[in-house]
């Protein structure tokens, strides 16, 4: 099993980091963590379990793109900014939280109305499906998910 983390790591090194990627590897991770727990706690609340409710300000129910906008707003400033060596991972993780705090309510933006619980809010989950597979095989690009793929068949 050592040997699998190892390669794991050398894989990264290889793949990601000397290819130049890092930043969008961060911001694959964060999209997919975010939209995974924003989705998790969005069903929690519509069931009425555990301690999340909706954010209502002044009456006014204040969706989750909200504060995506502005994460991503925020870091696109910063990474136009800062000194191109500082900071990077934090910048490409608040982009990576606010793209998927924005896109997982992409159905909002196309009907301009609140359709998260009906059938076109699928439209969201096919634009984060969208984004995600994008990210994932072209920006890392193909050898490290071969690589990757690769090392776990050799483990099973």
């Amino acid at each position: 099993m050592n040997d699998f983390w190892h390669d794991i790591g050398y894989g990264y090194r290889h793949w990601i980091v000397a290819a130049g990627k890092e930043q969008s590897f961060w911001i694959l991770v964060a999209f997919l963590l975010t939209f995974s727990l924003v989705r998790a706690m969005t069903h929690l609340i519509r069931a009425g379990h555990g301690p999340f409710r909706n954010l209502r300000v002044g009456g006014t129910h204040l969706h989750h793109l909200v504060p995506g906008i502005v994460l991503l707003l925020v870091s696109g400033y910063l990474s136009n900014a800062i000194h191109p060596r500082a900071g990077r991972t934090a910048v490409a993780v608040l982009f990576g939280i606010g793209a998927a705090l924005t896109l997982d309510e992409f159905a909002l933006w196309v009907h301009l109305k609140d359709v998260y619980w009906l059938k076109q809010g699928r439209r969201s989950i096919d634009a984060v499906i969208v984004a995600t597979t994008i990210a994932g095989l072209v920006v890392l690009g193909f050898g490290f998910w071969q690589n990757t793929i690769h090392l776990i068949g050799r483990q099973l």
